[in-house]
């Protein structure tokens, strides 16, 4: 090797090998075209190989390429799990927390979350997020984020330990002018259209999955992002939604207005769990997942099986339980 190796110059190539894109690479690392070519052509003459084949669009990586991308990809995660496990690796002692909830955990969960990691983590420095659980999922493999609450996807995470905080069953909300059955309004033609949540986000692309695996194929006239919005239509008889007991429990302003009755047919549930990446440290995660499922119970599940007994096996917290 005729020079020492820039970790920059690793870190580069790895998001090359990634992306295929050293265009894409600049716009994520805010970097020049220029500077992002610079950094690589520098690892190849540094190792004396091409790493890449720059003829192709996408870039694809030479047979070494393949090879060495192993071990960069590899030492760069022993690297960044060393910087977190300083960073964080005694949790009494952490300095840092970006952490991202779903925005069914924002009003209730969150203010008490972050009180008990200000009080438990007396240095560390926090920075909060509601987003979008597809949104958490691709910010925290991209290690913009350390830890999410979000529901957990059809598809693998790749990257990214999974702590199960929460079985959430499915329900049906319906408006209390509403006399019929459930089933009634599972067929195209019934009088109250199905409000379905965006097919972009993880609990509308589950309805829908659900809804295919069952042969039902209902009308989408309406298709809304915020929870509070679809109950709200229902209050006002507006059209029926599927949901989940946690979701149904946040618009408690509207359940005077609407009634909650058990799925029909085969019952499906979404898990809400807590996501790191492999290189954030256990202990921290244990911590925040012990903090979670106590929030979750006091919040969600207790009071919302009182109110509804016939949920009570179903929707629960999941401590102990594998991914």
């Amino acid at each position: 090797m005729s020079k020492s190796l820039s970790l920059r110059w690793l870190e580069i190539f790895q998001l090359i090998a990634k992306s295929g894109s050293i265009q894409q690479v600049a716009s994520e690392t805010g970097l020049s075209i220029s500077t992002v070519s610079n950094h690589l052509r520098s690892l190849e003459n540094a190792l004396g190989i091409d790493l890449v084949d720059h003829g192709r669009r996408p870039m694809g990586l030479t047979p070494a390429g393949e090879v060495f991308a192993r071990y960069v990809r590899d030492g760069l995660t022993v690297l960044k799990r060393g910087e977190a496990e300083i960073r964080t690796g005694n949790w009494q002692h952490a300095t840092d927390l970006r952490l991202a909830l779903i925005d069914d955990f924002d009003n209730q969960i969150a203010p008490d979350m972050v009180r008990f990691l200000a009080q438990a983590l007396p240095r560390c420095n926090f920075r909060h997020y509601t987003r979008p659980s597809h949104e958490i999922l691709a910010k925290l493999q991209e290690h913009k984020l350390d830890v999410g609450v979000a529901t957990r996807p059809p598809g693998r995470t790749e990257g990214l330990i999974e702590y199960p905080l929460m079985r959430d069953p499915f329900l049906v909300v319906l408006p209390n002018s509403f006399e019929g059955s459930p089933e009634e309004l599972f067929h195209p033609d019934a009088d109250l259209p199905l409000l379905r949540y965006s097919r972009d986000y993880v609990i509308g692309k589950q309805i829908e999955i659900q809804l295919a695996r069952s042969k039902f194929s209902l009308p989408n006239r309406f298709e809304l992002e915020c929870n509070q919005s679809i109950i709200g239509l229902v209050a006002q008889g507006s059209g029926w939604a599927i949901t989940t007991a946690a979701c149904f429990h946040r618009t408690q302003r509207f359940h005077n207005s609407v009634k909650a009755m058990p799925f029909p047919g085969r019952n499906f549930v979404r898990t809400v769990s807590l996501f790191t990446t492999e290189v954030y440290p256990v202990t921290t995660s244990e911590l925040i997942q012990k903090v979670m499922v106590k929030l979750i119970r006091q919040h969600f599940t207790r009071p919302m099986c009182a109110k509804h007994p016939w949920l009570k096996n179903d929707f629960r917290t999941m401590e102990g339980e594998a991914a």
